[in-house]
């Protein structure tokens, strides 16, 4: 998630009260709000409340988020996530007054949010694993005037059939799959709002009954601390170069791991597409539609001093979009096509026996996207249960998971 922060809310001389209205201010600017409803929310909750440890001024940044709990290895296990992405996921979830809604992944603050957008008349459940975090939350509940939110100790992926059924379920934890109590628990007309991953990209997905399955209503970037317990899976990590260079690989064995670290030294080859982007165009589409599109997708992510010394792209500092054959490897990168960098071109750097032709079928599967689905509906995903034979399933990549299998299929035809 960006944590970048913004001096337009740092004045320590502000009142709670006025950063809050600052931080609102900026979001409504910003596009965060699609209703007067979430806005209203964010403009009532004391978001400062929900982080002790942190100054109001650091609790009111839109960017920021607030960790709660690191584990032994330093990593993040628990946290208020940036309130750009929680208004982001409260408009997906489109909540109204009256309804049940059952939280997975607890904070305190997103479930003081959904209270006031469901009412008097609605019923809030905020879950977590951590026992540590579920006290913290009911103290900041209480402190910040919401008693009426119920918090469970258990674990998501069981959810809390005795709060059930709900009319929407929100998960605030990075998922893999989507266990069977969540759609057991949900009631006929309801929705679950989900970070899933697929195939190691994370996007919140809004999933709506369809008969037997489900079917996504729309999805946005995002990113969470993954999720704990049974519904816990991680990503496999293929090491290139030690710790300084590496592939993250969701759910898949590279078929050479040993041969694609060899080929980081062999040259490399670049091929460009001819494609561009500007602006601020959002490309996240394509990621989706490349990550489908492979055989082997990946991640290619690296630390400084391999970036510094040009062994590989800078971008790949957040993870490089990567296709894998074999012992060959290509990744997507860009260059500027305007001397004001308002403008670039997408391409393709490829290392190993293959880069060549590797690095141009990339290449081309970018030139597709540009053409039949830049301007498009986007992908159509359904999640079906795992058991569903293969042959019933949409035309299009069928990804198997341990309670599903994700359907991603897409519609032929740009659309201008």
């Amino acid at each position: 998630m960006n944590t970048l922060r913004d001096d337009s809310v740092s004045d320590t001389t502000s009142t709670p009260e006025e950063l809050r209205a600052a931080m609102v201010a900026e979001m409504r600017n910003q596009g965060d709000f699609t209703t007067s409803e979430v806005e209203a929310v964010f403009a009532r909750v004391p978001r400062h409340l929900f982080a002790p440890n942190e100054t109001p001024e650091a609790a009111y940044r839109r960017d920021d988020i607030v960790e709660r709990k690191r584990d032994a290895h330093g990593m993040v296990t628990s946290s208020v996530s940036a309130p750009w992405l929680q208004a982001t996921m409260l408009e997906q979830a489109e909540l109204r007054p009256g309804m049940r809604v059952l939280e997975i992944g607890s904070g305190g603050y997103n479930a003081a949010l959904i209270a006031e957008l469901v009412g008097e008349t609605g019923q809030v459940t905020t879950l977590d694993i951590d026992a540590e975090i579920v006290e913290r939350s009911r103290r900041c509940l209480d402190e910040a005037g919401y008693p009426q939110v119920v918090v469970v100790l258990g674990d998501g992926e069981h959810g809390a059939a005795e709060r059930g059924p709900f009319d929407r379920i929100i998960v605030t934890a990075g998922a893999w799959d989507i266990p069977p109590a969540w759609i057991d628990q949900l009631a006929a007309d309801g929705r679950i709002v989900v970070p899933l991953r697929v195939r190691g990209l994370e996007r919140s997905f809004v999933l709506a009954r369809d008969g037997d399955h489900l079917v996504s209503t729309g999805h946005r970037l995002c990113g969470f601390v993954a999720m704990q317990g049974e519904g816990a899976n991680q990503e496999r990590l293929t090491l290139l170069r030690g710790e300084e260079v590496a592939l993250r690989i969701d759910g898949e064995t590279p078929t050479d791991p040993d041969g694609l670290g060899a080929s980081l030294d062999m040259p490399r080859v670049e091929v460009w597409s001819g494609v561009e982007v500007g602006g601020f165009e959002e490309f996240h589409e394509m990621d989706l539609w490349l990550a489908t599109k492979a055989d082997h997708f990946g991640l290619l992510v690296a630390q400084q001093s391999a970036r510094d010394s040009g062994l590989v792209a800078p971008g790949t500092r957040m993870g490089a979009k990567t296709i894998i054959d074999g012992a060959t490897f290509a990744y997507r990168t860009t260059r500027p096509t305007s001397e004001e960098r308002t403008s670039f071109e997408f391409g393709v750097y490829a290392h190993g026996p293959d880069a060549q032709r590797l690095a141009e079928d990339y290449a081309n599967l970018v030139r597709v996207w540009d053409r039949d689905h830049r301007y498009g509906p986007g992908a159509h995903i359904e999640v079906w249960p795992a058991n569903s034979p293969a042959t019933g399933l949409p035309h299009g990549r069928v990804i198997g998971k341990r309670h599903t299998r994700v359907s991603i299929s897409w519609p032929q035809g740009a659309v201008s």
